[in-house]
């Protein structure tokens, strides 16, 4: 096998890593070099994002440490029986390419998975390595996220939180029966435990000790996860139900969602069940409904005949024309609660009308100025001047939104 160039090896395994999601760094706790005399720096609110066509994140070195795995999972490109091209980097090449990378500003901080090489524990160990240089040699202070192994023993996964600013644990599917079916060398209730441990640590860390009563840095963002959807046959309503659990039962930051396309590899063989990337799209929107919108999980599928999110529109204005008795919502006078049920206007939107509104009551007009698309509004409110008469109840109200409006994301 021919020795493989640093620039060939960047080539292998950033390509392999755009399966991984969770690449933001908001939740992070500031750091400023000036301050700190290393190097980076990151803001609290998160960091800076450039995109790639295809809208992934790429404003981190998101790497694999290695593609090589000893797991046959048969969603992952990177699985044993994969006939994909194989690389490897050295800790070294790792803590030099970020160092480069940062200097030349081409990002801002580091993204880390791998597959598993050998053991769960000699591959953690040299991703842990990686970033114990980059903190205490380098004095790097940019935003790392690390992937961790379940099956990693505990010490580790401590020593991650010490340098990483977020870690994560995939649960790969949305149900314990597709782990077992799809990798069944993995087990669910290993990943729910080692979840379980990092949340009692992350929230044990969070408490001021005795002695200096300030809190320990560890996992300052938190931990997140990503699940896979599509390689088998779960309901959207299955997968948010999932992930609700996880968010109740781990205080998770994030679960990130993965669309599975089939692999150009003869040896898989899985069902696309819809197309993956919108799929992707409106489950991430139904997830923005449950954690910032007060939407609880039940409801956003209610009246759904076959337990899927419309991939024609987003998933609140589905919500609203199944529950048009909810509406017209009076934008002079309705709490915030009925607002944020409004198909088109999102949260700073809600409180620029409630701010507003202390001083003069709302006109139609004074709405579209606030909001991006008044079309999307103007059937679910009453404002100064304006009621919607039958247009809310109107049988075609659907096709009239959706043709005078541009469909506009959550996010």
């Amino acid at each position: 096998m021919s020795v493989l160039s640093i620039r060939e090896k960047l080539a292998i395994l950033s390509d392999a890593a755009k399966y991984d999601a969770s690449c933001a760094s908001s939740g992070s706790i500031k750091r400023d070099s000036l301050k700190s005399r290393g190097i980076g720096s990151t803001e609290g609110s998160g960091i800076c994002h450039s995109y790639a066509p295809d809208g992934r994140c790429i404003s981190l070195l998101k790497i694999l440490l290695t593609n090589f795995c000893i797991y046959d999972c048969s969603y992952c490109i990177n699985r044993s029986s994969s006939n994909v091209r194989r690389a490897r980097f050295g800790v070294d090449e790792v803590v030099k390419l970020t160092m480069d990378f940062y200097r030349r500003n081409y990002i801002e901080g580091l993204f880390l998975s791998s597959g598993v090489i050998r053991s769960p524990d000699e591959t953690m160990g040299e991703m842990v390595e990686v970033t114990r240089r980059l903190r205490l040699e380098e004095k790097f202070g940019g935003y790392i996220h690390l992937k961790t192994i379940p099956e990693a023993s505990a010490g580790l996964i401590e020593m991650a939180g010490l340098y990483a600013d977020r870690l994560s644990i995939n649960v790969e599917l949305p149900t314990d029966e597709g782990v077992k079916k799809l990798a069944p060398e993995k087990k669910p209730e290993t990943i729910r435990l080692s979840m379980a441990k990092l949340r009692r640590k992350i929230e044990e860390k969070a408490e001021p000790t005795l002695q200096s009563r300030k809190r320990e840095r560890f996992s300052p963002g938190g931990q997140s996860t990503q699940m896979i959807v599509g390689a088998d046959k779960t309901s959207d309503d299955g997968i948010l139900r999932a992930s609700a659990r996880l968010y109740g039962s781990y205080h998770l930051r994030r679960v990130y969602y993965s669309a599975f396309s089939p692999i150009p590899d003869s040896s898989s063989a899985l069902p696309l069940l819809k197309p993956p990337l919108m799929r992707e799209h409106r489950l991430y929107q139904a997830d923005w409904l449950m954690r910032f919108y007060g939407f609880s999980q039940p409801e956003i599928l209610a009246g759904s005949n076959d337990g899927m999110l419309d991939l024609a529109i987003d998933p609140k204005l589905a919500w609203a024309l199944r529950n048009r008795g909810r509406f017209p919502v009076d934008v002079n006078r309705a709490e915030r609660e009925a607002l944020l049920r409004v198909p088109g206007l999102g949260t700073k939107v809600i409180d620029r009308i409630l701010e507003t509104r202390r001083y003069r009551r709302l006109r139609l007009e004074d709405v579209g100025r606030l909001c991006h698309s008044v079309a999307k509004v103007r059937p679910f409110i009453t404002a100064e001047g304006w009621s919607p008469g039958a247009l809310t109840d109107k049988a075609g109200l659907r096709e009239v939104v959706t043709r005078s409006c541009e469909q506009l994301s959550l996010f």
